[in-house]
């Protein structure tokens, strides 16, 4: 009984069986390139077809007024002049009388948005106790309305 090498996988000349001799070994790589080629193809087929899909059944539907979707957004707009004047909704008011105007708002809808329009000469202070007097009422939602600067003139 010899122990040693055995012909299957002895680096001799002639012992190699799946080899042959001097041969190099086949390789046990998957090539998945053509995988990913056909992956990639389905894939842009199902974006392709996948909206046409949900489109193709025709229903008729039932209609309710339940479920309207409310389209229009609520606001109000709060508007401050240079003299600092305060406008609600662009009707003058008073401190008192805009508590008021935006607490009634504010019980239609807690969603309600402060559309803020205040001049740039106003003082930064007058414009904070406008919004404090929105958070006491029930607003916190505040939008800063602004315009686009001119665009510039080519030289």
């Amino acid at each position: 009984m010899a122990f040693g090498r055995t012909s299957l996988g002895s680096g001799s000349a002639g012992g190699g069986r799946a080899t042959g001799a001097g041969g190099q070994r086949p390789l046990s790589d998957i090539n998945v390139t053509p995988l990913v080629d056909v992956m990639l193809v389905l894939l842009v087929i199902f974006i392709i077809t996948a909206p046409l899909m949900a489109s193709s059944i025709k229903l008729d539907l039932p209609q309710t007024d339940a479920g309207q979707p409310n389209d229009t957004p609520k606001f109000v707009s709060l508007s401050v002049d240079p003299a600092g004047k305060v406008f609600l909704n662009d009707r003058p008011v008073t401190d008192e009388e805009l508590a008021a105007g935006l607490a009634k708002a504010a019980a239609d809808s807690k969603d309600t948005e402060v559309q803020l329009r205040a001049d740039q000469t106003v003082p930064y202070g007058r414009v904070v106790a406008l919004m404090g007097i929105a958070n006491k009422a029930g607003l916190s939602r505040i939008g800063f309305v602004t315009e686009a600067p001119p665009p510039a003139t080519p030289r």
